[in-house]
């Protein structure tokens, strides 16, 4: 395998792994909650993260800080995980883990649609119809949905989730401009800092109660969200948008639902019903219409001429150390 081929590889295995991570997060959670309060499971989620990255602390202050840029840092931080979390945390209270897992399929989109409006990215008009049939299934799913003791408010929950996604959109955006100046690890280190001083009070809001026994299976689920989602998913997102753009790093999120259902029927044991299916089908539609045929060949083509360049670069080099010995 050729360095080129190599490179382009790294970032498409990065946010697959990522994809299949954050997949389970929506299991993970949902027996978290089976014992501890909401709060405490996600303050715990990011103390776990900050141990996790207290031997990397040292290479972090090698990252020389850009004037002026706690302000992207900060709202990127209070996106996700602070209020991503806040909303998918009540999501997953309210809904099955396979139907959250639907709605996160709409990401793509709604980067493609806030690129538009924020960073003035051109949207085609299959981008608009696309993010219609998936807001349009997405909809369906909630409304032809029933309650359960598992999931009280399916609509509610779903909503939650778009709102979510809403923070996810935001953040993969700032993430994309903020990774031309700092690594993926130090983003990722930066996001559970600030998400733990965010989230430790509100473990003494009214309502919320501290742990007061040990459960293994929740205890473990909320090891498992600290230690590989928000430090392996999380770093592994961070480093594939770093090496390719944001709109095509975020179409990998599609991975999410599809893992989700599976994992949701054999772990949680939840079936979605054939409208259910249906509603799914038409999500998805909307986010392969929205895949722009013309825009997939021209990223295929600047692809084949960057690693046409890096073989040209690396021939030249070698004929340059071979020129020297000839000299010797």
């Amino acid at each position: 395998m050729t360095e080129a081929r190599r490179a382009a590889l790294l970032p498409i295995l990065a946010l697959t792994a990522a994809s299949i991570l954050w997949a389970s997060a929506f299991i993970a959670f949902k027996l978290a909650f089976q014992a501890y309060d909401p709060m405490f499971v996600l303050f715990g989620r990011m103390f776990i993260a900050c141990v996790c990255f207290l031997p990397l602390a040292r290479g972090f202050r090698e990252h020389p800080y850009h004037r002026g840029d706690w302000k992207p840092i900060l709202l990127m931080a209070l996106f996700e995980p602070c209020l991503y979390f806040l909303f998918e945390t009540a999501a997953i209270k309210n809904t099955e883990a396979a139907q959250a897992g639907m709605i996160v399929a709409m990401l793509p989109l709604m980067v493609a649609v806030g690129a538009h409006f924020i960073l003035k990215e051109k949207v085609t008009g299959r981008t608009l119809t696309g993010f219609g049939l998936a807001v349009a299934g997405a909809a369906m799913l909630s409304l032809g949905s029933t309650a359960t003791e598992d999931a009280p408010n399916p609509a509610l929950g779903n909503f939650l989730e778009f709102l979510a996604m809403c923070c996810a959109t935001g953040y993969t955006i700032l993430l994309k401009k903020l990774s031309a100046r700092y690594s993926p690890m130090y983003l990722t280190a930066v996001q559970a800092l600030i998400g733990c001083v965010f989230f430790l009070p509100l473990m003494f809001l009214p309502g919320q109660r501290l742990p007061t026994e040990f459960v293994l299976v929740p205890a473990l689920s909320v090891l498992y969200l600290g230690a590989a989602i928000t430090l392996g998913a999380y770093g592994l997102y961070s480093y594939g948008v770093s090496k390719i753009p944001a709109s095509q790093a975020s179409a990998f999120i599609n991975l999410i639902p599809v893992a989700t259902v599976i994992m949701a029927r054999l772990v949680l044991g939840e079936v979605f019903n054939l409208g259910q299916y249906l509603a799914s089908a038409l999500v998805l539609c909307g986010v392969f219409v929205s895949q722009d045929p013309a825009e997939r060949k021209a990223r295929k083509r600047a692809k084949v001429l960057a690693e046409a360049e890096l073989a040209e670069e690396k021939l030249a080099e070698e004929r340059l150390a071979e020129n020297k010995q000839a000299e010797g």
